[in-house]
């Protein structure tokens, strides 16, 4: 039986619909904004998943080439792997969702958004978390609440709610807020270094059209919803909690005081190891009851020492930043280089500067489009002491590279202003927490190394929360263990005007607009100390471009003359490249962008196309070169292909019987322009430039 609720968002409908599709699946939702479909289905298996303590959830986000009317391209035409857009798509709904299953739900479970209709216009991302959230909300998986989202735009000072794909191109804010009926759960997005207080009135208004949509989802639930699952939370011993607690509490108290990552991990794990070679026998095997209870500790271990003495695990204060080291050009060939090094957490940020042939080219549903800037973050197992198979960029350094990709995009200059494609490689090579914002501070200072002109320096820093009960306490520059044992993480990254990047993710039931705000206006703080630390290795970007990269030269010509330049078959630019080693992009408004390493080879491919489409001048004086005699006169070229006519009256400053008595084709000569007429025809003259020659002797 199909059922459907349907509101209004910004004046149009959002509909959602279960009964029609995928009935199969324990829970499946349509929703529809525009002519954009959205089709999420839920599914969680019957039996629990044995020997894990982790949820098994699995989220995907998939894009359809048949919803835009496309075929996809490729050999096999047919969708092949996530495109980068999907996996960050499916990380925008799994993150909001997560912390809202029960402790101890082990069945695996496997949520699918696929887009079946996109009208170009809505952004398909936060209509497919709302979609994934009803289809869990009505199906029998113990969701504990539904979840909803919005996009928020900022066009010319006004707050506009899930604005077009060609409205976000006007818009000083791109953000997606996720949250339940109370409380925000996430925060993505970036902006152009808009205030705090601004991003804090976004978020509010989008929790207000959260509600909206969340009273829908559960007016479907009403109508078709299933029972939940009973979740059924193994129990703990309480002797053997008593017996643990007795033989390591005050060890683990001691052990998560030790300031060193590494050791700390070392002493903790020799305390485990200890417990189980006592508690275990070979008739009893209670190795996941001792790890939950040791884990259980050990996180109270550390939230109670920040909660009730202020104290953190490497001994700062929860307002205080680690000791941070800025070195740049630290590698001898490349375009840019830094090293940022932040406590335990370091990166190696790159710069190369390349071409328009450089360009990433995306096929998306809305249509084919090119970046001239990317960011590519690396984690390499040796970063955290391990060792493991290495593979091709997972979700986690998708996610990652995209969040500092946005920190700084704000700030890289316009593509008229500097022609270049960009790209920034971070590699993380020691990792204790916030290694995503060490990126966006060491690409911030490669950036400058290599001499490119940033509007202003960007940092980033991640911000934490302990909750309990009415306690609460915020942390500036979280540690990896504050962030796996606390109850937020909340990245921000700005300039010293503004913020640039938001990317907030809770682990418990929300946040409030207050600890929210005060959470900002920390993070502002320890900004600012940042770019202080930073500004004393590097103040601003070198005055000229690395002289290893390439020079762009840019030149302009009319759109009408694109044709001389390149040429039958390509055949004038072709020479052009091979005769100077240089690199050409001809763009269809008449831009022609010259790139080389030698700037002398880039001047005299200038001076090559210059000459090709050079415009004649009436009046001015040429040396041209005869190709055509006839009985009339003779035609000469005086600029590559164009030639002008001499006519026989105009040859010399006696009378000429024959043209040939006085030149000959291949001979060169100067002449004057007399005259371009409408058609572009050139009148030229021998004699007047003899005339000039012989008053001048005589002067």
């Amino acid at each position: 039986m199909r059922h459907q609720v349907e509101l209004e968002i910004r004046g149009k409908s959002l509909q959602l619909e279960t009964g029609r599709m995928a009935k199969l699946a324990d829970g499946a939702v349509t929703a529809r904004y525009g002519d954009t479909v959205v089709l999420a289905t839920a599914v969680a298996s019957k039996v629990a998943k044995e020997g894990i303590d982790f949820l098994p959830l699995t989220v995907d986000y998939q894009e359809k080439a048949y919803a835009a009317g496309k075929i996809p391209g490729g050999f096999f035409k047919r969708e092949g792997r996530p495109a980068e857009r999907e996996i960050l798509s499916g990380r925008l709904i799994d993150r909001p969702l997560r912390p809202l299953f029960p402790k101890g739900f082990y069945f695996d479970t496997q949520v699918i958004a696929s887009v079946l209709s996109a009208d170009q216009g809505n952004v398909t991302d936060v209509l497919a978390i709302i979609a994934a959230s009803a289809a869990l909300t009505i199906s029998d998986i113990p969701l504990k609440e539904p979840i909803a989202a919005v996009r928020m735009g900022r066009i010319e000072g006004h707050f506009v709610v899930n604005p077009s794909f060609s409205e976000l191109e006007t818009s000083d804010l791109n953000l997606v807020v996720a949250g339940t009926q109370d409380a925000v759960m996430m925060v993505e997005g970036g902006a152009n270094e808009l205030p705090e207080q601004t991003m804090i009135e976004a978020i509010t208004l989008a929790h207000a059209e959260i509600k909206k949509i969340i009273s829908a989802i559960v007016k479907l639930r009403d109508q078709a919803g299933k029972p939940k699952r009973e979740t059924v939370q193994k129990s703990i011993d309480p002797a053997l909690e008593d017996a643990i607690r007795a033989k390591c509490q005050k060890r683990v108290e001691e052990a998560v005081l030790i300031p060193n990552k590494s050791a700390r991990q070392e002493q903790l794990a020799a305390i485990l190891e200890e417990l189980r070679s006592q508690i275990n026998t070979p008739e009893s095997d209670r190795t996941r009851e001792i790890r939950e209870i040791f884990h259980a500790l050990e996180r109270n271990a550390v939230r109670m020492m920040i909660l009730n003495k202020g104290i953190r695990a490497d001994g700062r204060g929860c307002s205080d930043i680690r000791p941070i080291s800025c070195e740049v050009g630290v590698l001898p060939r490349t375009h840019g280089s830094a090293l940022f090094t932040r406590g335990e957490t370091q990166s190696l940020a790159v710069v190369t500067l390349g071409t328009a042939d450089d360009e990433q080219r995306i096929d998306a549903l809305e249509g084919e489009s090119t970046k001239t800037f990317m960011l590519h973050y690396n984690f390499p197992p040796f970063s955290v002491g391990e060792a493991r198979p290495m593979r091709g960029p997972g979700r986690r350094e998708i996610g990652h590279g995209a969040l500092a990709e946005r920190a700084l995009k704000p700030v890289i200059p316009s593509r008229e202003a500097f022609p270049y494609t960009l790209r920034i490689v971070s590699d993380i090579l020691e990792s204790n927490g916030s290694s995503s914002m060490a990126t966006v501070c060491g690409g911030t200072l490669a950036l400058m190394d290599a001499g490119v002109q940033i509007k202003a320096p960007v940092a980033g820093i991640a911000m934490g929360l302990i909750k309990e009960g009415g306690q609460t306490v915020i942390l500036s520059d979280i540690l990896g263990l504050e962030d796996h044992l606390g109850d937020m993480d909340f990245k921000v990254t700005g300039t010293r005007q503004g913020v640039t990047a938001l990317q907030m993710d809770m682990k418990i039931a929300g946040i409030t607009d207050a600890l929210l705000r005060e959470a900002l206006e920390q993070a502002h703080a320890g900004r600012l100390h940042i770019l202080d630390r930073m500004r004393e290795s590097i103040a601003e970007p070198r005055p000229d471009l690395s002289s290893l990269a390439p020079r762009i030269f840019t030149m302009h010509i009319k759109k009408e003359r694109i044709g001389e330049v390149i040429g039958p078959g390509g055949k004038v630019v072709r020479g052009i490249v091979e005769k100077t080693g240089v690199k050409i992009d001809i763009e269809d408004d008449g831009t022609i962008l010259i790139a080389s390493a030698d700037a002398e080879a880039a001047r005299q491919a200038m001076d090559m196309i210059g000459k090709i489409t050079e415009e004649v001048e009436v009046g001015k004086i040429y040396k041209g070169k005869v190709v055509k005699i006839m009985d009339f006169g003779a035609f000469v070229e005086i600029l590559p292909g164009t030639d002008g006519l001499v006519h026989i009256s105009q040859l010399a400053e006696h009378r000429v019987n024959r043209v040939q008595d006085e030149v000959k084709e291949g001979d060169e000569i100067l002449v004057k322009v007399l005259e371009v007429d409408k058609q572009g025809k050139i009148r030229l003259s021998r004699k007047e430039v003899l005339k000039a020659e012989a008053e001048g002797r005589k002067g």
